[in-house]
């Protein structure tokens, strides 16, 4: 049986990553809401940061419903959402 092809996660360069860093970082310091699109993730992910754990990788995004952990290399974009 043929294995199933699976997506590659689109590369970005440094340039983005440091972005990507910077707003979430911003978004930290000012418990901001923020939305965020997640490679390979259908819903966007919404609430505020509460931590970000370098040792992992991860984004942990606190919402009414608890805790998510976000890999960063996963993350393609930061929004504030408008409502």
């Amino acid at each position: 049986m043929a294995k199933q092809k699976v997506a590659k996660r689109p590369t970005r360069d440094e340039f983005v990553l440091e972005e990507i860093g910077n707003q979430l970082a911003e978004a930290k310091y000012e418990n901001s809401e923020i939305m965020l699109t997640v490679w390979g993730w259908e819903e966007p992910v919404r609430g505020v940061i509460d931590s970000m754990d370098p040792r992992t990788g991860k984004v942990h995004i606190k919402q009414q419903s608890g805790i998510i952990k976000v890999p960063f290399m996963d993350i393609m974009k930061v929004d504030y959402p408008r409502d």
